[in-house]
Parts: C-alpha cells; structure tokens; sequence
C-alpha cells in the first residue's frame, strides 16, 4: 500500500493536460485559454462619448462661453464633418465624437436657448467624457493570455476585438463502468439480495459540478470477459475510466484483472487510509483509469480526494478541495496505521465528526460539507485541537 500523500503525487506526477482544441467563443465559457490572443481590432476605433450630452471644443467655450448647437450624432452615425470654431454638437453616449472637437458636457449642465448652448459646469475639464481611441486596447495588443479561465466577461472582451474563436484545453470526457450483480436500476422493484445502483448517479452529479457533462454509463456483470470487454470500449471512447466496485480480492472482483488485460499500467493499488483502502489509479498512454470501491461514501471520497484534482489537471484548472485548520468539537479517536477521511460538518467556526461514518453509509455523507483528514499516525484529537478539513464543493 501507499500512502495518501504518495498516491496524491503519483498522480499529479502521471496527469497531463489534455490536447488544446478550437472552438468557437460561445462554446468556450469555463474552459481554461491554450494560447494567447492578440487584438485584431482597436476599441474604441475613434474617440467616443461616454454620456448623453454635447460635444464642443474646450478652447472655444472658454473664448466664447456659448457655443451654437449645429447638429445630432447618435451612437453608430458614420457623419465625420469637421465641428467648426464656435459650434457645438448634440451627442449620445458611444456616438464618435467629430474632429475639432475634444470635450462633452452632460446633458444635465446645460442650457439650450435660441439653438445656444451654456454650460453650467464650474469644473468641468478639458477631455471630460471623451473615450480616447484605443483607450481599452489597440490592434495587436496581448487582449488575454495563456492559462486563463474564460469567464462570460472574457467572452464579451473577446468579443468586442474581433475574436470568434479560441484554443483551449478541454474538459475531458468520462466513461462510468458500474459492477456488481447485486445492482439494480432505480425504478425497478427489488429483488432478495439485490440493492438500487446510486454510484453511478453520484458521480454524475459530482461531474457535472464541475462542469464536466461528456458522460457514458456503462454496466458489467461479474464476469471477466464481458468487464474486460467493456472496458475496452470506454478506453477507446473517454479520457477517463471510472470503475464502481470489484476492485477489491473477493472472488467476484475482476477489475484488477480487466485492466491488466486491456494493457491499462497501474500505478498504485491500495491506499493506507479509511475508507477507500482498495483504490486503484492506472494509465494507458494518454487515458487513465480509477477503480473506485463500490461502497458509496468510499467511492465519492476516492473521487473528491483524488479523482476530481486530477480531472483539473487535464483541464488546466484547480480542482483541490479547500483546505481549512478549525477547532475540533469533540474528541475523536482512532487505531494508527491509516488516515482517515471522516464526513464533517463545519459551521463556520468548529468542526463536528458527524455519525455513521460506516462506507456504505451516504446519509452522513448527504449532511457533510467537508472531509476531515486525520493522518495515519494520529490516534487521539482532543476537542479544540486544530484539524484539517477539506471543504466540499457547495
């Protein structure tokens, strides 16, 4: 067995991020940039008014304190007369301001009589309300770099300077094999022996908070050729293989086996903690596998610590859960020789270890907003004492 801390670098050490992909820019929101982009256009392309109000040359206003209103220019007008000495013009906010003019008053401290206009700012500057051409970039400025997170303002940014398509580093696409013979599919009634198949409904969930929705569900009996078989196919149709169960030494566990026939190389199997000690983590060229243990809090603690870091590995983003020291509320024990990953709810100030920490039990887990990690050699923490706790995502 290896240790937590050695199966979280073996990991990050075998992960690589995906292969960047163009798209277009709607498409992209979420994704993490592959490439740096450069302006194609400038913006503004001319100087531009930023209120509702008149455009007029400072100089002239201070000479003349009037000014003659000689026109309109609305936002997107193509007029591009030269405003004479003496003259004002009325303008609208992102209408380009003329030559000959450099300042615009708001419309709220003016005066119009007899087609004259008088200002009524005291401190008004030359330049005011004018936006310079280019003042928020010029064609071929860096717009946004590499290893960006592409938010909706990015896309509008983008936008704005030409830009309708972009490399990035994808999210990558899942494939979910679900074991065991004792499964059976929600809605169906039950029989003696049998339990409903949850794991698979939780790692959609947990995938699709993240943004990740290229999924494929897959169900294998318990049978070696078949899972093999199946397994087979994910790898040629996902990036990553998630395996539910059968990854354990029981005479029906064929996981472990299935990916030494489908060439898949592990890297680790068994981890000293609590729960989830059978997780296995293998790869094969650029696709990696996780056979996660098919008791529910253990599979979706194995996906939450492990699995889901390294799916932002492949996408270029951070997905390492929150790491916090808070007071303990109570004492907690435990035998040395493994860490434990205990379901936790934390209120903004202390830390609870909830009941029914068992690993086939997600009811604790449906309460929990965070993972408590007591290291293997810890065997008592004392109430009050500071622990570290992983925070759920919300």
């Amino acid at each position: 067995m290896v240790s937590v801390k050695e199966a979280k670098k073996i990991i990050k050490d075998n992960t690589t991020a995906l292969a960047p992909k163009k798209i277009s820019l709607p498409a992209a929101a979420g994704l993490v940039l592959a490439e740096d982009i450069f302006a194609l256009t400038t913006i503004p392309g001319f100087p531009q008014s930023s209120m509702d109000g008149y455009a007029f040359s400072f100089n002239e206003w201070q000479l003349n304190k009037k000014l003659k209103i000689t026109g309109v220019i609305a936002a997107g007008s193509s007029e591009s007369n030269i405003l004479q000495p003496g003259n004002a013009v009325r303008i609208f906010t992102g209408a380009a301001v003329p030559p000959g003019a450099d300042t615009v008053v708001m419309q709220e401290k003016t005066k119009v009589e007899n087609g004259e206009l008088f200002i009524e700012d005291d401190k008004l500057e030359r330049g005011v309300h004018v936006r310079a051409a280019g003042a928020e970039i010029k064609t071929g400025e860096l717009a946004l770099s590499k290893n960006i997170l592409i938010t909706p303002a990015a896309i509008g940014f983008l936008t704005a300077i030409g830009i309708t398509e972009v490399s990035v580093f994808p999210t990558p696409s899942i494939s979910i094999i679900v074991t065991g013979d004792e499964l059976q599919e929600p809605g169906k009634p039950l029989q003696h022996g049998q339990v409903y198949e949850a794991n698979s409904y939780t790692l959609v969930a947990a995938l699709n908070q993240l943004h990740i929705t290229d999924i494929k569900v897959h169900t294998a009996e318990d049978n070696l050729d078949k899972l093999t078989g199946v397994l087979q196919q994910a790898l040629q149709e996902s990036d990553v293989v998630f395996l539910t169960g059968g990854i354990s030494v029981g005479d029906f566990d064929f996981v472990l086996q299935a990916t030494i026939n489908n060439g898949v190389q592990q890297l680790f199997h068994k981890v000293k903690q609590r729960p989830a000690k059978p997780l296995y983590f293998g790869k094969r060229e650029s696709k990696y596998v996780f056979g996660l243990p098919g008791n529910p809090a253990s599979g979706l603690t194995s996906f939450y610590e492990y699995a889901a870091p390294a799916l932002g590995i492949m996408s270029k983003k951070n997905y390492y859960l929150q790491t916090l020291m808070v007071p303990l509320e109570k004492e907690f024990k435990k035998p040395a020789g493994l860490t434990h990953f205990l379901k936790g709810y934390y209120n903004g100030q202390t830390i609870a270890v909830l009941d029914g920490q068992e690993s086939y039990r997600l009811s604790s887990f449906a309460k929990a907003n965070c993972l408590i990690q007591v290291n293997e050699e810890i065997t008592v923490c004392a109430a009050g004492e500071m622990i570290e706790i992983h925070l759920l995502p919300a």
